[in-house]
């Protein structure tokens, strides 16, 4: 237990220990004078900051002092406490109504942290003292110090140096998404020093950084790295959150993640990779979940938010005429015990605040937000003009970086794919589903498929947004790799201790025979294949690819499609070479190559089907595998798994940078989804010139292979081909 030193409150004309401070910056400022504390808790009758001492060596805390602020002003308690270093560990206690039914859980017996708090040291442990309420009696106010088992937070002085750091400001149609998590990228690196293997610092080392842009991915997503910690039923099962969508600290990065200790060097390491990648050329997202809390349910656990304001912060169950009862259930669209109400003007605040110093302080370039259906519920209502998404348009500072949104929450209003306002792009889970039924022969013909692959204009183009409003994916961390995509049929998750009823059961996979992993090498080529075929698709196809990190040198996670708990080989990036599946790295490399170097193949405008200069070719043509133009009877022949595109790039649509006519490479890229071998025919009225095989998974045409127009082709069944013209 900690030994508990109270703050001595002044009498008249003495120095006051607490001086008045203000109520603005929110959280702890600190100078050479005095550092501020502000902390927002509206209906509570008393709040100390409690300071710590050092940790001896058993890691428990030596010493807490408590300093009282007895000054108050619009629901925000401040003061200065003179001679608080940066690196001091603290965090607040606050007394107040304890009446859950009210939406009121005050328990000065319980440390919360800083909801503003820059830097966050230590780790939960699950002990019955982190729960507010007895939990042998869920209606009574708990007992027990809750000091030893909780994180703290940590007074920071950001003084960091950035050093004409400059960011890449890479355009949307440039964009290739690369999401990785930071503990697993580089955990079993050979190349990376040891004590760098699992953090910021180890991310930021040549080894890595030259890999993504041997690869050519131009950003890299970061699973969440915004401070979080494991549910309580997760520790119960000796088990930790892995991923990390369970955020506590929506300043601070993750702790766990340094190598520079957790007592403020975590904020220095994270902005010296960031620096770095922005050296590279390369751009800094971050995967961040505002949606939901740590604290859970009602009956989860008091850390921060619960202990403050617990009325205003979260969704409440049912919303009541003035007069009638309180209704303290939690509304929860999230899958994770509540909701964060983004409409309370506190809420929107610190979720605006903590965008806006991720961008200001640490440099990032965007963000891909969580589940935000649920940050644009008004009441309980979607709405598109919420204060969040109006508030982030407005903002001079947020409205410029890349804004991704994850278009649903688990309800069944809240699935809005293609209904975000102009300014966002959106995860196109439609694009993966359709990109996946076609590879494994599900589709029913290939109207759909041609459509995704175009850009999506079904979901895009009503409301002015360009194709690269459709963030397109095959995979992502929830779900199978794409090795596992091709080697399982059935999820096995057994390992995650929830009897494999956690996870997906619509994967949308094949295991072309065998279960798991196999020894037969014909089978092994046919998902390689496959594979291959997966990522060609993803890169050459309209919008912004995101590729999962691992997936383009086969990483599997054993068949797991919910690995959230597994910070182990299940999950890490293996990097030995001997597992590796280094041609299927070979030609998403060249995908991506190819894509770079014309623009033809990421284009902003929409494809219209016609030409771009009088008695010019079309732009985008779907041709037959007879070598004619698609018609209308072809569009509804649900038995046709092959189809070509044909895009055009003499000129393109999109003029160039100084408003020049752009000219480019004209493509043509076969895909066959037969599993059987197939001829096509080369169209010659629509292409006209002889053509070279540029990237290819099928063995009879590698690249380099002369066609002309015209010519038969032999196709080898599941295969991609792709031609430029000469």
């Amino acid at each position: 237990m900690s030994r508990v030193t109270p703050g001595t409150w002044r009498y008249p004309g003495e120095t006051a220990p607490v001086w008045p401070g203000r109520t603005w910056p929110l959280g702890a400022s600190y100078d050479a004078e005095a550092t501020n504390f502000a902390v927002r808790a509206p209906e509570a009758t008393r709040v100390w900051v409690c300071l710590f001492d050092a940790e001896d060596v058993d890691g428990d805390d030596n010493r807490e002092t408590r300093h009282e602020l007895t000054e108050v002003s619009l629901g925000i308690w401040h003061g200065a406490i003179p001679g608080v270093a940066p690196g001091t560990r603290y965090g607040y206690r606050v007394d107040g109504p304890w009446d859950p039914d009210q939406g009121l859980r005050f328990n000065s017996d319980k440390l919360l942290l800083d909801p503003y708090a820059r830097a966050i040291s230590g780790r939960l442990r699950n002990d019955p003292a982190i729960f507010g309420y007895d939990v042998r009696s869920p209606s009574r106010r708990g007992r027990g110090d809750s000091a030893p088992y909780v994180p703290k937070s940590v007074v920071h002085h950001d003084d960091f140096d950035w050093g004409g750091d400059r960011r890449p400001y890479t355009r949307w149609r440039d964009t290739v998404i690369y999401e990785l998590h930071v503990r697993g990228m580089t955990k079993l690196h050979d190349r990376v020093p040891e004590h760098l293997r699992g953090t910021y610092a180890g991310l930021a080392t040549p080894p890595v950084i030259d890999y993504l842009l041997d690869l050519g991915v131009t950003a890299v997503e970061l699973l969440p790295v915004q401070q979080f910690v494991s549910e309580p039923r997760v520790m119960a099962g000796g088990r930790e959150n892995y991923w990390g969508y369970n955020t506590i600290g929506f300043f601070a990065p993750h702790n766990a993640y340094s190598s520079s200790g957790d007592h403020g060097g975590q904020v220095r390491e994270f902005q010296e990779m960031v620096r770095s990648f922005h050296a590279a050329g390369l751009e800094v997202l971050l995967d961040v979940v505002y949606n939901h809390t740590a604290e859970g349910w009602t009956t989860g656990p008091t850390l921060s938010f619960r202990g403050l304001d617990d009325r205003g912060f979260y969704h409440r169950g049912i919303r009541r005429a003035p007069g009638e009862s309180f209704d303290d259930s939690y509304w929860d669209v999230t899958g994770c015990g509540n909701t964060v109400d983004a409409s309370d003007p506190f809420a929107l605040r610190l979720i605006l605040d903590s965008l806006r110093y991720w961008t200001s302080h640490l440099h990032v370039d965007g963000f891909r937000f969580d589940l935000m259906t649920a940050l644009t519920r008004v009441g309980q209502e979607v709405d598109m003009d919420s204060p969040l998404l109006t508030a982030i348009d407005q903002d001079p500072t947020l409205r410029h970086v890349k804004l991704i949104a994850e278009p649903w929450d688990v309800s069944a209003d809240g699935y809005r794919v293609g209904d975000f306002p102009p300014n966002w792009v959106e995860w196109n889970d439609q694009y993966r589903d359709t990109v996946r039924d076609f590879w494994r022969g599900h589709a029913g013909g290939v109207r759909t498929l041609a459509t995704r692959l175009a850009g999506s204009s079904d979901l895009y183009a009503d409301d002015g947004r360009s194709p690269y409003a459709s963030v397109n994916f095959v995979t992502a961390h929830d779900g199978f790799t794409l090795r596992d995509l091709v080697s399982y049929e059935t999820k096995h998750n057994e390992a995650n201790g929830e009897g494999n009823l956690d996870g997906s059961d619509n994967n949308r996979s094949q295991n072309f025979g065998v279960e798991g992993e196999s020894e037969d090498p014909e089978v092994v080529a046919l998902r390689r294949r496959s594979a291959a075929n997966l990522l060609v698709t993803l890169c050459l196809s309209n919008g912004v690819p995101m590729i999962t990190a691992g997936d383009e040198r086969g990483r599997t996670q054993g068949g797991n499609n919910n690995p959230y708990v597994q910070d182990n080989e299940i999950s890490w990036v293996d990097w030995r070479a001997d597992d590796a599946w280094l041609d299927v790295y070979e030609i998403t490399k060249a995908a991506l190559r190819l894509r770079r170097e014309h623009p033809v193949l990421r284009q902003r405008h929409w494809f219209e089907g016609r030409p771009t200069i009088e008695r010019g070719r079309k732009d985008l043509v779907w041709v037959h595998p007879e070598g004619r133009e698609m018609t209308s009877d072809d569009w509804a022949d649900n038995r046709l798994s092959v189809v070509g595109m044909l895009v055009t790039g003499s000129p393109l649509r999109s003029p160039g940078p100084r408003g020049e006519q752009q000219w480019d490479s004209s493509f043509l890229v076969w895909l066959n989804a037969e599993p059987d071998t197939t001829k096509v025919t080369m169209p010659s009225e629509l292409w006209g010139q002889d053509g070279e095989v540029v990237v290819s998974t099928c063995p009879e045409h590698p690249p380099g292979t002369a066609v002309a127009p015209g010519e038969p082709m032999t196709l080898d069944g599941r295969t991609v081909v792709v031609v430029r013209e000469v």
